[in-house]
């Protein structure tokens, strides 16, 4: 390519309904643009202590190593193995999507035991199964899950999974990434070891931060490890020194300085907004999509009482090319839905109501251009029926 030819990049203006990112609000957009400050600045010191009070907020935790990690959430998921697992512990790794291989992945590559307990895509993690495997395996030292697996919108229950890992001595490494700001994690509650998210999904910020936090056991198995972190980068014993407590900040890397004033704004908002506000508003308007889902003649894949309102997998009508509708929609209405993964590709496309997307105007901007887009392709739906579900719900639920 010829560089003359280059010019400023300006992006087209998108509806982003994907499974991440979400898109972001414009009170962060402009939190970006502030001046940028160096990284051990006393101003930015003030700006580090508040972002760890707000992410505290957010997880609902007073864990002291509650911090963003300089990278996205699979370096979040990467903070949480390296520091917490050692070569040749026993690890027993839940999945139920792509998400849980990815941990299992994880625990192979820091030398670890990977002890598997497979539900099928679309289910949650079976509790029953997961004692079964504590039962059979009691030198294991970690339990690892997927609390919202963003593969398939199937929502975990992260409380039991918790108490039967404790009541057997087991660390747990939670994967909240799409859960944070949009349905409840209790961190503390809930007995939460060491928890990991993403600034793309429902805290609406830009992709590239990943928020953990660590429990008062799983920094004392950090300072216990027999073996150094294999990553140095990742590791908390260094990273502490410069997230810590007190105003001297010992140099780790060069932080994210704009990122992160971003990052600050997404999580006032989100304080400002309230937890529990936050939850029933996803809650909300995913009654409403489903509505529309519904009425037009399509299903979720995943059963309701353990269906993320934040991430709607949905199934694709027999004979559709579901990769053409999602190039359609984003053609001809800008709008951004996503595909299946694994073993759901070309089946299921994945709808996000996270964050700043999660809204009415959303809801039926996309059942209106999916309806037509389908209707156009000759699928076998139920046309022009969604929008108006979807409105009759809202209606019905707001006068509540």
């Amino acid at each position: 390519m010829e560089t003359a030819a280059i010019a400023a990049f300006t992006p087209p203006v998108r509806t982003l309904m994907g499974p991440g990112p979400s898109d972001v609000h414009p009170r962060v957009l402009a939190a970006l643009a502030r001046p940028t400050i160096g990284h051990l600045d006393p101003q930015f010191v003030v700006l580090m202590d508040e972002i760890k009070a707000l992410l505290q907020y957010a997880f609902m935790t007073r864990n002291e190593l509650t911090i963003p990690v300089s990278a996205p959430g699979s370096a979040g998921m990467e903070t949480c193995f390296v520091n917490l697992v050692e070569p040749g512990d026993k690890v027993i790794v839940c999945i139920n999507g792509v998400f849980g291989a990815r941990m299992r992945e994880n625990v192979e590559r820091c030398g670890g035991q990977a002890v598997v307990v497979e539900d099928a895509w679309g289910a949650a993690v079976d509790a029953n199964k997961l004692e079964a495997a504590l039962k059979a395996h009691p030198d294991a030292k970690v339990v690892a899950f997927v609390q919202a697996e963003t593969s398939t919108g199937a929502e975990s229950d992260s409380a039991t999974l918790c108490a039967l890992a404790q009541r057997h001595g087991c660390l747990t490494i939670v994967d909240t990434v799409t859960a944070l700001g949009g349905t409840p994690v209790r961190v503390d509650e809930w007995g939460m070891d060491a928890v990991y998210a993403g600034s793309q999904k429902c805290l609406s910020c830009t992709p590239g931060l990943s928020p953990v936090t660590f429990s008062e056991r799983a920094v004392a198995r950090i300072k216990q490890r027999k073996t150094k972190v294999q990553s140095w980068f990742l590791d908390l014993n260094l990273v502490m020194g410069y997230w810590g407590s007190s105003q001297k900040r010992t140099y780790h890397h060069t932080a994210p300085v704009n990122p992160l004033y971003g990052m600050h704004e997404a999580l006032l908002m989100l304080r400002q907004e309230g937890l529990e506000n936050a939850w029933a508003r996803h809650w909300r308007y995913h009654l409403a999509l489903r509505a529309g889902i519904e009425a037009m003649g399509l299903r979720f894949i995943v059963d309701e009482p353990r269906r993320l309102p934040q991430l709607n997998a949905v199934t694709v009508p027999p004979g559709i090319d579901e990769a053409q509708v999602r190039q359609r929609l984003l053609q001809d209405y800008h709008l951004e839905i996503g595909a299946g993964l694994g073993g759901l590709a070309g089946k299921v496309w994945r709808i996000g109501l996270m964050g700043h997307a999660c809204s009415l105007k959303n809801v039926l901007y996309c059942l209106g251009a999916l309806d037509a887009v389908l209707t156009g392709m000759g699928a076998s739906i139920n046309p022009g029926q969604a929008v108006a579900a979807a409105q009759a719900q809202w209606s019905h639920g707001a006068g509540k």
